[in-house]
């Protein structure tokens, strides 16, 4: 499988490219376009996540300790003095980071669970809920960056899968088809577990028809021959 440097180039690249591209045609301005690359790098190393030790493990919990003490702010301020609020962020963020971390590693697999497209749909979900209600982004930009953190994740697993393909012996290694997969089917618990909260976040989502209206108009002329905003 691909290495940390790997995923991460590879990933850095692709968000590079696609944001790029996404600015040429006028999908979102370039206000946005540095946070879309960097979801797409993170996402390009979340599988990794399950991983035992690793430099996509530290990174990893590092962003969502960050996350979390930021949003323990936004949130805190309104019921806690700063003192209290303060220490309520730094708390999470230390617990995360060192805490919830170590217990991770601890009941999960690599390239178990969080090898999975189901995986990546539930990290996207998770994404665009946090970008829409704590970080108060629009809901077109919502969804955008749970689809840049999704494309990453999506980098990820293929890149995995061609490193399981040997080209001097052509052959395939024990590796192939353990990276891009719809969900593990070993783990069952673990399936029905990561499913159930990607499902449970559902009602938070941004609307998508306030997020896309205008191309949801247009593919509706379409196919129904009907002029957009009519």
């Amino acid at each position: 499988m691909a290495n940390f440097r790997t995923h991460l180039t590879v990933a850095a690249g692709v968000g590079a490219a696609a944001t790029s591209y996404g600015l040429y045609a006028g999908w979102w301005t370039l206000v946005h376009a540095p946070s879309l690359v960097l979801l797409t790098t993170l996402g390009g190393i979340m599988p990794d996540i399950d991983a035992d030790k690793s430099h996509s493990v530290r990174l990893i919990f590092t962003v969502l300790a960050v996350v979390a003490a930021f949003i323990a702010l936004s949130i805190g301020r309104g019921y806690l003095s700063t003192m209290g609020v303060l220490c309520l962020a730094l708390g999470l963020y230390i617990a995360i980071r060192d805490g919830v971390s170590v217990g991770f590693r601890m009941t999960t697999r690599h390239r178990a669970s969080w090898h999975s497209l189901l995986a990546t749909a539930g990290v996207t979900v998770a994404t665009s809920v946090i970008s829409y209600r704590f970080f108060a982004q629009p809901a077109r930009a919502a969804w955008l960056d749970g689809g840049a953190m999704a494309l990453g994740m999506v980098v990820h697993l293929l890149l995995d899968e061609c490193f399981a393909i040997d080209l001097e012996g052509a052959r395939l290694k024990r590796s192939f088809g353990t990276a891009l997969k719809l969900f593990d089917y070993r783990r069952p618990i673990a399936t029905v577990l990561m499913a159930g909260a990607a499902i449970a976040l559902v009602p938070w989502l941004p609307p998508w028809p306030a997020a896309f209206g205008t191309a949801t108009r247009a593919l509706q002329a379409a196919l129904g021959g009907s002029q957009p905003g009519a």
